[in-house]
Formats: structure tokens, sequence, C-alpha cells
């Protein structure tokens, strides 16, 4: 399966996280903190991205970042690889120190900034054991900045969030604002085995879809924008596209001549879209075997390949999905 590919466009915004190879430590002490901070000052210098907000907790963290010169791969190579470099250097040691690649996610800033601003404040406090009783004397992050506990520096930009927020005392709306814990939405989109490629409203999705996914496979751009999507919203939409009733596209009939051509299609779309395992997908589907699965999607795909009609159906049917699912 190709790897999903960075969706990098001018003034993007981003939640941006790494953690150490098998959750190593990646900060020792305050000479690590501060050399990686002092890495953000330089990427917000060389690179013209803008800071919103951080953490640096020992083994991870969260960058929240804006990149008016849609370059978030490049800003991030410099950070990850300079860090490694310096901290290769302090600990007399070499090799990587990241489990891999960055995550990132990116956000509707409209309508996400602020809980993933407070998200990543609170990290600190929400984790099994807390590294601090108060959050105000965790000096590792951002959030004493925007609590006005300590001088802001010029290279991270809060404005922005005091603004969506919309309160003229902004240190007490902010501090009563993270006060409130992170909600049920926000703590579900990072509690799954997967995090999502992007966070936002249907419309923001859409639009990436539309105006800045530059990929052929409209299935892969359909992975990154509708991860959330449920077996039972494809079996559905397709049961409404082509005029049959979703016990017909569920139930597993033998011994029917008439193909039943939903159903086949509803399980290749399911294996594309949802991250399903065959054997979930078997069971969904009311079969026996996960070969069944194997051999319908292996058929569809081979369909799709020698018969560009089939294609575009199949092409369309994910486009409506996508629309009413996301």
């Amino acid at each position: 399966m190709p790897r999903k590919p960075r969706l990098e466009y001018e003034n993007a915004f981003y939640h941006v996280m790494n953690r150490g190879r098998r959750r190593e430590m990646i900060f020792h002490g305050d000479v690590y903190y501060q050399t990686f901070i002092d890495l953000l000052k330089d990427a917000h210098e060389r690179f013209g991205c803008i800071i919103h907000s951080y953490c640096l907790m020992g083994n991870h963290y969260h960058l929240l970042l804006q990149t008016p010169n849609a370059n978030l791969s490049r800003i991030m190579r410099h950070i990850n690889g300079v860090y490694t470099q310096a901290y290769n250097r302090l600990k007399k040691t070499d090799g990587s120190l990241f489990r891999g690649r960055f995550k990132s996610i990116l956000v509707d800033k409209d309508a996400y900034i602020l809980q993933l601003s407070r998200y990543i404040h609170r990290n600190p406090i929400d984790m099994k054991k807390p590294l601090v009783s108060n959050l105000k004397d965790y000096k590792w992050s951002s959030y004493r900045a925007f609590i006005g506990k300590e001088k802001n520096v010029n290279w991270l930009t809060r404005q922005f969030t005091y603004d969506v927020l919309g309160h003229k005392q902004k240190y007490k709306a902010y501090k009563s604002f993270v006060s409130q814990g992170v909600d049920k939405e926000t703590l579900g989109y990072f509690s799954g085995k997967q995090t999502p490629s992007i966070i936002g409203e249907a419309g923001f999705k859409q639009w990436v879809f539309n105006k800045i996914l530059d990929i052929e496979s409209l299935e892969l751009k359909s992975k990154i924008v509708g991860e959330n999507i449920k077996l039972m919203d494809i079996v559905t939409i397709i049961g409404e596209l082509y005029t049959i009733d979703i016990d017909s596209i569920l139930e597993s009939r033998k011994g029917l001549k008439v193909e039943n051509k939903p159903r086949k299609i509803a399980m290749y779309i399911c294996q594309q879209l949802t991250g399903k395992s065959q054997k979930e997908i078997a069971k969904y589907f009311n079969l026996q075997s996960n070969g069944s699965v194997s051999y319908t999607t292996h058929t569809i795909r081979s369909n799709i390949r020698e018969n560009k009609s089939f294609a575009k159906e199949i092409d369309n049917v994910v486009k409506v999905i996508i629309r009413k699912a996301v």
C-alpha cells in the first residue's frame, strides 16, 4: 500500500508529532529541551514557519505549525535531523533517534485550532502520572507564555489563538479554557490506533479533496479525507445508488444466478476506504471465509484495470461516498 503523501499548501495549519524509537526518551534534561526550543526559533527564521504552540515531553513532542511557504516536510526534516545530531553529541552516541517519519495532521484552523492548542498544552497533566500538579509549572511548553507567566518570544505566535478565543482578558480566558479539559471529540481523534490525516469540518475535507490533493488515485485521496468512514456508511450509500436494500448487500445468498454487483462493489470499497481487515469485512458481509473477500476485491480490481467504463463507475461511487460520509 502506498505511503500517504504529505498535504502541503501555503498557510496550511498542522499538528505535528514524533516520538523516540521504542518510546525511548529524547529529552534527558534542560539542555536537551532548550536545544529543541532553539531549533523551533531557527525553523521560524530560516523557513518562515509560524509556531502557534508547542509542548515537549520526555519521549515525544507536539507542535502546532503554520506554513506560509508550503514547506512542512523541509521544516521537519531540519528540526528532526539537526536535533538528532545534537542529541548524539550530547549523549555521545550515534544512529537514529525518532521512530520514523513525523506524524502530521492537517487542521481546519477555524474549527479546531483552539481544541488542539488546549490538547497540546495539557499533555503534561493529562497522563497516568502527571509531570506537574499545576500546568503553569511546566516550563517546556508554550502554555506559560499563553497565560502571561513568562515573556513571549518573537517566534511564537499567540494572537491568532486569542482572536479565535474572542475574549478581551486573553490570559485569563485562555487559562480558563484549558482548565476545562480536552473535549471528547478531540480525545476521539487521538484514542484510536491511527491518528487522522485531517481534522476539520466536512466542507474543509471536501475542499482539500477537490482542490489540494494532487493524486491520481481517487481511492488514495479518499483514504486521506475519509478515514472515519464506517462500513455502514458505504453499504447504505451504495444501496441508495443502486436502488437495492441493505440486506441484499449484506446477506450471503448461495445459488443465485444473477450476479450481486453492488455487494461486490461494497466489499471492495469497504476494504479500500475503511482500513478494515479481510476478517472484519468477511464477518460484516456474513462470509465464512476471508478468501471470499480477497477473491471479490481482486476481481473488482482487475475489472477496474481492464474496463474504463467500470473504473469511472467506481470513481463516481467513491466520490458520492466521500461527499456524503465525511
